[in-house]
């Protein structure tokens, strides 16, 4: 371990350090410079390559915003008068200038800090983006949608209202929720537990995504589960809706019980696209 060396080795100096880090000048100013480079997009809970799985979790980030929370103390932050609130002083809200090219609509949004909005993001309100998530470019956040710890959100993606999609901060190896490009979340979907959901796919109402649910491909005649080495993959373009699949032993079968199963009906074409242009009038 090194407390002089790049950023990465002296966040991992300063993670084994424990609670002899607090307090320490050194160690917060490793933790600022960690909290702005998520801020500015230049660093990552998880960024893209040319694996199979196509992304990568960099661990020493997480460890990083987890140093953030060990050197914090609890402080009212706000205004008396206004939004008041208590939190770890290394993780005020953020605020946004105009030249941010963020819009946050009021009505009770909040940015954490060590969160990344690019240029072009619509937050309506109230919404939430956690520490360490990355959102894109033209991407739209709906009212009472969550976007959890680390979780990485592509270009031209719309989270419907009350969509959440979950954060993973712990264990540090472990996958976040990925949203790529021109993905479309429909309202009081749920999206946890480290799925990844490829380009241009659809997810419809009421759909919940984890690592425990598999998912029937109607077209294809597969069916896509998470194993211990990999998360849950929703294919691109594919269009997930709620779906059910009946109990067929025990008590499940004698009561005619079904769990939920989504299944995916069809994969995006014209018409697809078609019933999206509503996206573009939004913005």
């Amino acid at each position: 371990m090194n407390q002089e060396g790049t950023l990465q080795e002296r966040v991992e100096y300063w993670f084994e350090q424990g609670k002899a880090a607090m307090g320490v000048r050194k160690a917060e100013t490793t933790f600022f410079e960690l909290r702005g480079g998520l801020e500015s997009g230049e660093l990552r809970a998880a960024e893209p390559d040319d694996s199979e799985l196509g992304w990568h979790v960099n661990p020493w980030v997480k460890r990083g915003i987890l140093l953030g929370f060990r050197l914090g103390s609890l402080k009212q932050m706000g205004s008396n008068h206004g939004l008041s609130f208590v939190d770890k002083s290394t993780f005020p809200a953020r605020h946004f200038i105009e030249s941010d090219g963020v819009r946050i609509v009021p009505g009770g949004s909040s940015v954490r800090s060590g969160a990344f909005l690019c240029k072009g993001v619509v937050v309506m309100p109230p919404a939430y983006i956690n520490v360490g998530a990355y959102v894109a470019e033209c991407t739209m956040v709906d009212s009472h949608a969550l976007v959890g710890s680390c979780a990485q959100i592509g270009k031209r993606v719309h989270l419907s209202a009350a969509a959440q999609i979950g954060g993973v901060l712990e264990p540090v190896n472990a996958s976040p929720v990925i949203i790529e490009d021109d993905v479309l979340v429909g309202g009081n979907t749920g999206v946890y537990e480290g799925t990844i959901v490829r380009k241009g796919a659809v997810l419809a109402a009421g759909t919940v995504l984890t690592r425990g649910t598999p998912v029937y491909d109607l077209v294809r005649g597969e069916v896509y589960k998470a194993t211990a080495e990999r998360p849950l993959v929703i294919p691109e373009g594919a269009v997930v809706v709620p779906g059910s699949r009946a109990v067929n032993k025990g008590k499940g079968q004698e009561w005619g019980l079904s769990v939920a199963a989504p299944v995916i009906v069809k994969y995006r074409d014209e018409k697809t696209e078609l019933s999206l242009v509503l996206e573009d009038l939004l913005r």
